[in-house]
């Protein structure tokens, strides 16, 4: 839903919000799991053996977080739920009490993918990927209000014939 506010929109994104990253669950289990396998393994196998699983189990938990963080990075400019504030080159994102502050520098652009938007660096290199929109036209004047252009409310004149 798209409403002009005096300087920019507030615009309610309708998608569904990212799934909450359930990796330290994960990782805790994985671990658990880990350090009783390496538990027993002390307990029953030779001592080269056994360093050998704690070894492994401490390589194990260096890729573990290494792949979560990559996808957390890979996850932290998405967004298509809560609510946008829109004005010239700033947006502020307010999704469950969480606000997020996003200024646009001079060399990023914004560009219209769909029924969402991107916004790019000078490189190329997404920064931000909005879905979540209503429709085609609110991601156009949220692009339109983001490059700095005016928009205006305009009111609809109703003509009733009288037959």
């Amino acid at each position: 839903m798209l409403k002009l506010t005096d300087d920019g929109a507030k615009i309610t994104l309708q998608g569904q919000p990212n799934n909450a990253d359930n990796g330290m669950f994960w990782f805790g289990s994985a671990l658990l799991i880990g350090a009783v396998a390496v538990a027993m393994a002390m307990s029953l196998l030779s001592e080269r053996l056994a360093i050998g699983a704690l070894a492994l189990l401490i390589v194990g938990s260096f890729i573990f977080n290494k792949k979560r963080q990559q996808h957390k990075k890979a996850m932290s400019g998405m967004i298509s739920s809560g609510t946008l504030w829109v004005r010239a080159d700033e947006l502020v994102h307010d999704n469950l009490g969480k606000r997020e502050h996003i200024h646009l520098t001079d060399d990023d652009k914004v560009v219209l993918i769909g029924d969402g938007l991107q916004i790019v660096d000078s490189s190329e290199a997404r920064k931000y990927h909005i879905t979540g929109f209503e429709s085609a036209q609110e991601a156009k004047v949220t692009k339109a209000i983001l490059e700095g252009q005016a928009l205006t409310k305009r009111h609809v004149n109703i003509k009733m014939s009288s037959d």
